[in-house]
């Protein structure tokens, strides 16, 4: 089957399909059996993500459980951060831990000269998963935007007030700019490389966008991201690709109506109502219900699919969470909210 041929990239070139296609962030981590049996044998997170043998494996194992329209890589934003020289490891209930940035001289030590050794293995995980897709699933890779990991970069880890990265930001004006053209650099030749490796789409997940002012956000999210596309557009014009500016708010309609990207993806907040009537016109949505509601399944699971359905599933859509899977999830309740996007609910 051609690529063009697959329900996620016939929506994201803005064809309005009867059944949307779904796939699911995070479709792939401990929320299956499968995925935490793989884990606990894998050494650490990564180990798993550079591990071509087992990534393969993990990023399978949804598609085979639920029958998903689109793969999507196992892998981590912060390898981008790893592959720079920068030291990076995740601790198990802390989440990721960086050696932080602090001074310019810090940032001088980041390189690329070894960038694609230290992430050849995620470029073999890319070639094993796509001969072992079935032909109508479409291959999702992806990687963090430049605000959000510079974010882990200079905080050392998540974050709740930001305080040091927009110290750098409004502070170490001169570091904060090199060290995003840094990133726009680094995550094109990443994403250019995956496209060659065998991603027929590619995601930028902008996760902690919904920290920054408008004007902020202008400069810091968009025109990064901006860039990126353009970047890897000049090398594979036709390859389809999704924003996730999270929690951006009406932030959503300045991604949207410059139209450098085929596919914008919502998180819960965003009104169905408003995302239709402004933002689906310019380009293809990707949302948003709750992964709270995945986790209640029954009525409230049903009624959430079926609200999203009826407001977008009229226009170009691709049926995902508001954002990743959580760990709580019942694997049942995935099964069966495919079923409902697939047969129609409410």
């Amino acid at each position: 089957m051609k690529t063009a041929d697959k329900p996620l990239t016939r929506a994201l070139k803005g064809k309005a399909l009867k059944h949307p296609p779904i796939w699911l962030m995070r479709q792939a981590g401990r929320y299956l059996p499968e995925y935490r049996e793989v884990r606990a044998r894998a050494g650490s997170f990564l180990d798993l993500c550079y591990n071509p043998a087992l990534a393969t494996e993990v990023t399978l194992q949804p598609i085979r459980r639920f029958g998903f329209d689109a793969a999507i890589l196992f892998s981590d934003i912060l390898v981008v951060a790893d592959a720079l020289g920068q030291s990076v490891a995740f601790e198990e209930g802390r989440g990721p831990v960086l050696e932080p940035l602090q001074t310019g001289k810090d940032l001088a030590k980041l390189k690329l000269d070894r960038f694609h050794d230290r992430l050849a293995p995620v470029y073999e995980t890319l070639d094993r998963i796509k001969a072992a897709l079935p032909a109508e699933t479409a291959l999702i890779g992806f990687a963090g935007a430049p605000w959000t990991v510079a974010s882990y970069m200079i905080e050392g880890g998540s974050s709740r007030d930001f305080a040091k990265v927009k110290g750098w930001m409004h502070g170490q004006i001169t570091e904060f700019a090199a060290l995003i053209d840094l990133l726009v650099e680094a995550t094109s030749q990443y994403l250019i490389r995956q496209v060659e490796a065998g991603a027929e789409v590619l995601q930028l997940f902008d996760s902690w966008a919904g920290a920054l002012s408008h004007p902020d956000m202008r400069q810091f999210s968009l025109a990064p991201l901006r860039k990126i596309v353009a970047n890897v557009r000049a090398k594979h014009p036709n390859v389809p690709i999704i924003l996730f500016p999270r929690a951006v708010g009406a932030g959503y309609l300045d991604f949207a109506v410059e139209k450098f990207a085929q596919g914008l993806s919502l998180d819960p907040g965003v009104p169905l109502e408003w995302a239709r009537d402004h933002l689906q016109s310019q380009t293809c949505l990707q949302g948003n219900l709750d992964p709270q509601l995945l986790v209640i399944g029954g009525r409230s699971m049903n009624a959430g699919v079926a609200r999203i359905l009826h407001r977008l599933g009229k226009g170009p859509f691709i049926f995902n969470l508001g954002h990743g899977i959580v760990p709580e999830t019942p694997p049942e309740h995935v099964a069966e909210l495919v079923k409902l996007v697939r047969e129609g609910a409410g």
